[in-house]
C-alpha cells in the first residue's frame, strides 16, 4: 500500500497522471436539495439573509454582500459590497435598493446587469413596495421629509414632512405601525416578495403616530396613544387597541377610526388582537393580520379573521381549529383534529379545499401558491390557493425562500435551487395578471370588476382602489 501511495504520488508530481482532482469532485459532490431535482442548484458564498424573485433575476441578500443571478440558470450575474438589500417594484419593473448599516444614503440597482438607476446620499432609511418606494431624509433629528418614488422612477410622485423620525428607523425597511405575519417553521417570513403599498402607514415618532396617506402624502393624522391604548394602521382605518387589566384578565377593546375625519367606523369590545402579554396587559406587540385584515380571538377562544376596513367578520374558525395562514382572500385553517388543512375563502361560508397534513404542518400565502410544509415524511408542497391543486410536491428538508409566478427558490444552508411549477408531474399555475393577487374579501368593501372569482380576482380594490389596475 505504502508502494503505490508513492506511486501515484509520484506520477501526479511528474503531472503523468493526476487522480487528486477527481477524487475531490467526487467527495465535494453536491447532492440534489429535493426531489424531484430542481432546475438549477448553485452553492453561494454564505448563508443567505434573504431571497426575492426579481423579474427573470434571483436577488441573494447576504451578511456583507449581495448578488443576482439568473432565474433560468442560476449564474451570477453580479455581485457587489452591501450591508443590507431590499428589492421594489412588480415582475416588470423591480429594482434593488442597497446601502451600509450607519451610514446614509443607497444606491437603486437594474436586478439584470446591477448597474446604477439612481443614488441617493442622504436617505436614513428606506421602505420598499410593489408599487412604490419611500425614503426618508432628516436635516436634523427634529425635521424629516418623507418621499415617494416610483421604483424606476427619477422624479418624486410627493414629499411629505415629519417631525424626525423613531431612533428605530434606519436602514431598509424598518417597522411601521401596522400587522405581523403568522410563521410557519421553513418558510421565510419574506418569501412573497414586496407587498402593495398600503393606503395608509403609520411612522411612529417621539410616542406618537403620524398616519400618512400614500396617494397623497398628506399627513391625516398626528395622535399620541392613551395610557393603556396601541395605536396600528390596517386597511385605511387606524386603530386604537385598548387593554386594561381588571378580575384578573384582560379586558380588550378596538375602535377603528378614519383618520380623515377622526370619527369612529367600527368598534369591537371582547377581542383579543394577541397585542399584548400576560404581564400587566402591556401591549408590545402589533396586531396579527396581513394587509388589510387581522386576526383575533373571540372570548371563547376561537379565532376570527376581521375586515380592518370595517370590521365585518370574514372568518370565525370552529372550536379547536387553528389559524396557519392569511391574506386578503385565503385563509389556511388546520381542523380540530389536527390531521387536514383547509382552503378557505374569506366571506365565503364553506371550504374550498381538503388535504390532509400532520399536526406539525406549516403554512403560507403568496399571491402565486399556497405552501405547506410537512414532517416525517419530509416535504414541501406548493398548491393553487383558490382549489388545492398542486403546483409540485417535493421530498426535502429545505427552506421555501421566494415564490415567483412560476417557481419557486428553496435552500439549504448555502445551496440553494430553483423549482418550476409543474414540477413531478403537478400542473403549472394559469398565468398572472401582472404578476400580483387579486384583491378579496377583506381589502376595504369597495367594489370593482368582477373577473368570475379565479386567482386573480378583482371584486373590490380596497380603500383607494389601490389594488386594481388603474384604466388606460
Amino acid at each position: 500500500m505504502l508502494l503505490g501511495l508513492v506511486t501515484v504520488v509520484v506520477l501526479a508530481a511528474t503531472g503523468a497522471w493526476n487522480p487528486f482532482p477527481g477524487i475531490w469532485d467526487w467527495v465535494n459532490r453536491r447532492q440534489p436539495i429535493s426531489e424531484p431535482d430542481v432546475v438549477w442548484q448553485q452553492r453561494i458564498g454564505g448563508t443567505p439573509k434573504s431571497v426575492t424573485i426579481a423579474g427573470d433575476t434571483v436577488v441573494i441578500e447576504q451578511r456583507t454582500r449581495v448578488e443576482a443571478r439568473s432565474l433560468a440558470t442560476g449564474t451570477q450575474l453580479w455581485e457587489r459590497k452591501a450591508d443590507w438589500a431590499a428589492v421594489a417594484g412588480g415582475t416588470g419593473d423591480p429594482v434593488v435598493a442597497v446601502g451600509k448599516l450607519l451610514v446614509k444614503g443607497y444606491e437603486l440597482l437594474d436586478p439584470t446587469t446591477g448597474a446604477v438607476r439612481r443614488r441617493d446620499d442622504d436617505a436614513v432609511a428606506v421602505w420598499t413596495y410593489r408599487n412604490m418606494l419611500l425614503d426618508a431624509h432628516c436635516v436634523e433629528p427634529t425635521d424629516c421629509t418623507l418621499t415617494a418614488w416610483d421604483p424606476r422612477g427619477t422624479r418624486p410622485i410627493w414629499t411629505a414632512f415629519l417631525p424626525g423620525v423613531s431612533s428605530g428607523l434606519f436602514a431598509d425597511n424598518p417597522n411601521l405601525l401596522g400587522t405581523r405575519r403568522l410563521t410557519a417553521p421553513r418558510i421565510e417570513g419574506g418569501v412573497a416578495g414586496p407587498e402593495p403599498v398600503p393606503p395608509l402607514l403609520g411612522f411612529p415618532v417621539d410616542g406618537r403616530v403620524h398616519v400618512v396617506d400614500t396617494a397623497t402624502g398628506r399627513v391625516v393624522q398626528n395622535v399620541e396613544p392613551g395610557r393603556d391604548e396601541r395605536l396600528a394602521v390596517i386597511g385605511g382605518r387606524m386603530l386604537r387597541i385598548a387593554a386594561v387589566s381588571r378580575d384578573g384578565t384582560c379586558q380588550y377593546a378596538i375602535s377603528a377610526r378614519d383618520p380623515a375625519t377622526g370619527q369612529e367606523a367600527w368598534r369591537k369590545v371582547g377581542v383579543n388582537l394577541r397585542t399584548a402579554d400576560s404581564a400587566g396587559c402591556v401591549q408590545r406587540e402589533d396586531p396579527q393580520g396581513a394587509r388589510n385584515v387581522l386576526i383575533g380571538v373571540a372570548p371563547d377562544g376561537r379565532e376570527a379573521v376581521i375586515d380592518g376596513y370595517d370590521g365585518r367578520l370574514l372568518l370565525v374558525d370552529a372550536e379547536g381549529e387553528k389559524l396557519l395562514a392569511v391574506d386578503d382572500r385565503y385563509a389556511l385553517v388546520r381542523t380540530a383534529d389536527k390531521n387536514t388543512v383547509v382552503g378557505r375563502e374569506l366571506g365565503v361560508d364553506r371550504a374550498r379545499w381538503r388535504r390532509p397534513a400532520g399536526g406539525k404542518a406549516g403554512a403560507a400565502l403568496t399571491p402565486y401558491a399556497a405552501l405547506l410544509t410537512q414532517e416525517k415524511p419530509s416535504r414541501l408542497i406548493a398548491l393553487d390557493p383558490r382549489t388545492g391543486r398542486e403546483l409540485v410536491v417535493l421530498r426535502t428538508s429545505a427552506n421555501a425562500l421566494a415564490v415567483g409566478p412560476n417557481g419557486m427558490i428553496i435552500g439549504e444552508g448555502r445551496e440553494i435551487g430553483y423549482v418550476r411549477f409543474g414540477a413531478g408531474g403537478a400542473e403549472p399555475p394559469p398565468p398572472r395578471d401582472g404578476g400580483g393577487d387579486g384583491p378579496g374579501p377583506g381589502t376595504g368593501g369597495v367594489p370593482g370588476p368582477d373577473t368570475g372569482g379565479g386567482p386573480g380576482d378583482q371584486r373590490n380594490c380596497g380603500p383607494k382602489r389601490e389594488l386594481c389596475p388603474q384604466p388606460g
